[in-house]
């Protein structure tokens, strides 16, 4: 029987509140309500459920501040951020209520093969089942969104599993779906650790598993699908580029933004700076000056920029990596402090490749500045990573631009951008370790439906 749990700000160690935490019963009839909505959610016409997550984006906007701020208060993330965050749900789940209003098939032109004079044919597109979903804590809110979205929109139940550290929006998420008209059963949320993961992933019931997470359990995740379907949304080191003949004004606040936003705790946050030696020491004056003037501090206080990362073990463990860059020869050129959750801002110079702050995912604000003299060796280094989620690339040389999509390997190229530049509508999701199939809702729709052939023989 489930147990009531306390889940504390990050930032004070406040109780924000108590949930549930399912054991195996919970989990198993969590499941079991989903599929008997199975069918419920099968049949149920597109504009029924294009109107209810207009509703839910409708709802979402009313309950907006409320939102953000039970958010700001359960992850860390400045208030200025987390009132984002309930505007690209608003949008998610409006794109989500499109695609399910023109969710079709195509004819197959039969008589393109001898076998097929005198045959009409077309394929249909239907639900796969029950979704086990699994979402992170940097966006308790919109991530969450990106699983129960398209799959309302395809006809899916979905059973998910939000992070321990961040179950609040969810369940108020799915409250709030509750209350746009969504039949009970067709979303759930069990709440818990790793052995509800496994409960869930490895129950047979569920026909499609969607996972943004660590490469380490998207390993796990994936032998325990077998042959059910899956979507993998996971990490990254983003690398951006910035070229002598960049605009490094224009550059510079998206680059500070994309470095620090909710303490770098984004898997497409900028983590690998490669500056043209020529323009380098300009760039790195100003943008360690604009590093230093964020404010660090109360996530609930608007004028903040940086909050606390999201617990104790994330804070000594981005400790531990500057630590040992520094003590391996990299050179701090701000930042580097920590007080409790809260770290300063950090810029290093000096590094080298084989550093734990370069070639893994510091998922902290720690950023790393690399000067370069050759635009080619800039793409082959920048691309030379286990991760493939998405890279900046600034320059006016659209022959460069030209060349950056299509040297680097990776899922999204933001040109005279950062690679944490993402909309809600847009395919979006890596290559290599860092993922497998696409999130946005239309593309996630087509992980979430299955074909179905049709020939009538006339």
């Amino acid at each position: 029987m489930a147990k009531d749990v306390e889940i504390r700000s990050p930032f004070d160690d406040s109780v924000i509140d108590t949930v549930p935490e399912h054991d195996e019963a919970d989990v198993r009839a969590a499941i079991g309500r989903a599929v008997e909505a199975k069918p419920i959610m099968a049949e149920m016409p597109a504009h029924q459920r294009g109107r209810i997550l207009n509703n839910t984006a409708q709802l979402v906007e009313k309950y907006g501040e409320d939102l953000a701020r039970l958010m700001a208060r359960e992850n860390g993330k400045p208030m200025k951020y987390t009132r984002g965050e309930v505007s690209r749900c608003v949008e998610t789940m409006t794109f989500g209520a499109d695609e399910a209003r023109r969710l079709h098939g195509e004819t197959v032109p039969m008589d393109a093969a001898k076998g097929g004079v005198g045959k009409i044919g077309y394929y249909v597109r239907v639900p796969v089942g029950v979704v086990g979903a699994i979402t992170p804590f940097n966006f308790p809110l919109n991530l969450v969104a990106h699983k129960v979205a398209p799959a309302v929109a395809a006809g899916c139940p979905v059973v998910l599993k939000p992070s321990p550290d961040t179950p609040l929006s969810a369940f108020r998420l799915r409250d709030i779906m509750l209350e746009a008209g969504l039949p009970e059963g067709a979303f759930e949320v069990v709440n818990g650790g790793a052995d509800v993961g496994q409960w869930l992933t490895t129950d047979p019931r569920i026909d499609m598993l969607t996972f943004t997470g660590s490469p380490a359990v998207a390993h796990h995740i994936s032998k325990a699908a077998g042959l059910r379907r899956v979507a993998l949304e996971l990490g990254g080191n983003g690398a951006t580029i910035i070229n002598d003949d960049a605009d490094i004004d224009r550059a510079l606040d998206r680059v500070v933004t994309g470095s620090f936003a909710y303490s770098g705790q984004v898997c497409i946050s900028v983590q690998r700076i490669y500056v043209h030696e020529n323009v380098y020491d300009e760039f790195r004056e100003k943008f360690i000056d604009r590093t230093n003037a964020l404010v660090v501090g109360d996530p609930l206080d608007d004028s903040t920029d940086i909050g606390p990362v999201i617990n104790d073990t994330a804070a000594e463990r981005i400790e531990a990596w500057v630590q040992e860059a520094v003590n391996n020869g990299a050179k701090l050129a701000a930042g580097g402090t920590r007080e409790g959750r809260l770290i300063r801002p950090t810029v290093l110079e000096n590094v080298t490749e084989e550093m734990k702050v370069m070639c893994m995912e510091v998922f902290g604000p720690v950023v790393n500045l690399v000067p370069f003299s050759d635009f080619e060796e800039a793409l082959a280094t920048a691309d030379e990573s286990e991760f493939g989620l998405q890279a900046g690339v600034y320059t006016r040389d659209l022959a460069k631009a030209m060349r950056a999509v299509e040297r680097l390997n990776v899922g999204g190229v933001m040109i005279n951008d950062v690679p944490t530049f993402r909309v809600d509508h847009m395919p979006y999701g890596g290559n290599k370790n860092s993922g497998l199939g696409r999130e946005g809702p239309r593309f996630a729709i087509e992980e979430m439906t299955t074909l179905k052939m049709v020939v009538i023989n006339t």
